[in-house]
C-alpha cells in the first residue's frame, strides 16, 4: 500500500518539448499545488531534465528522479513551503 501523501497532486506529460518551455509548464503547474504537494513529470533525458531539475532545486523544491527509460525521465517534485 502507499502512502496518499506521496503521490503526485498532478502530472505533466512534457516529452517533446524544448527548453525553457518545459520549466515554465513545470513552475507554473508547482505554482498550482498546495506547498509539500508532489508533481510528477515525464520529459525528455539529457539537457530538459538537468535544467528542469536544477532551476527547481535551486528555487527550493525537492526533486527526485523516479526513473528514466527510453531516453524519458520521470521527475517527481516536491512543493517547497512557502
Amino acid at each position: 500500500m502507499t502512502d496518499p501523501a506521496l503521490e503526485p497532486s498532478e502530472t505533466l506529460d512534457l516529452r517533446g518539448l524544448p527548453c525553457p518551455v518545459n520549466y515554465i509548464r513545470t513552475r507554473l503547474a508547482l505554482e498550482g499545488l498546495e506547498p509539500g504537494s508532489w508533481l510528477q513529470v515525464d520529459l525528455d533525458a539529457g539537457e530538459p531534465e538537468a535544467m528542469v531539475s536544477e532551476g527547481l532545486r535551486d528555487a527550493g523544491h525537492r526533486v527526485d528522479v523516479a526513473h528514466r527509460h527510453g531516453g524519458v525521465t520521470r521527475l517527481r517534485i516536491q512543493r517547497a513551503a512557502g
